[in-house]
């Protein structure tokens, strides 16, 4: 959504757990998506997520996007290959994040222009021997940046991001994992920032 998140959160919460015929007292835990995305729309779900765990007394588990993405790729289709994790920025850069076989970070996510992916990937993967699989919905802009790259392929049809925060967020849980403090991942600053307070002579 542009525009809304914080009026329509909570209805869809609701209304999804009527569809489930789920009580809050049935719920084990709290997953959030902690981003990178719209900052108004990490901002809203991590406040909506935070009042619902205090109000159920349940832990809550922060996932990124990036985590998220990779956690609905099959092991099967890693096989041999590290997985790049590439998201939309909605400018000319892109947010990537490389895992390995088990889908564990190789590098700390980070906002790529397309002209250095190459290179970051490279860093990271063996460019002659390491096979590449890339997710997320900018795959295929990466894609195109590292066509000459042998080995590579592209994995679409990912199912709904929310089945990725489940995963991730069940690992994080089972494995303990898990970070004591949720907070949002930003990889750029604000496109809005607070205006300057004007001296009284200025109004």
């Amino acid at each position: 959504m542009a525009h809304g998140q914080a009026e329509a959160l909570l209805p869809m919460v609701n209304e999804a757990m009527r569809a489930a015929e789920r009580a809050v007292s049935a719920l084990d835990l709290i997953a959030v998506t902690i981003g990178p995305g719209s900052f108004t729309g990490i901002r809203v779900g991590l406040a909506a997520a935070r009042g619902i765990a205090l109000a159920a007394r349940l832990p809550l588990i922060g996932v990124s996007s990036f985590e998220a993405a990779a956690a609905t790729v099959p092991k099967a289709v890693l096989d041999d290959r590290c997985l790049l994790v590439a998201l939309e920025s909605r400018r000319a850069d892109l947010y990537v994040q490389l895992f390995d076989r088990e889908s564990r970070p190789l590098c700390e996510p980070m906002a790529v222009l397309p002209d250095a992916l190459a290179a970051v990937v490279d860093a990271v993967v063996d460019a002659a021997t390491g096979a590449l699989a890339i997710a997320g919905d900018a795959a295929i802009r990466a894609a195109l940046v590292l066509a000459g790259r042998d080995r590579t392929i592209v994995v679409e049809d990912l199912g709904p991001p929310a089945l990725g925060v489940v995963r991730a967020a069940l690992r994080q849980w089972r494995t303990g994992e898990r970070s004591e403090r949720v907070k949002p991942l930003y990889l750029r600053p604000p496109d809005a920032t607070p205006a300057e307070p004007r001296a009284p002579h200025q109004r």
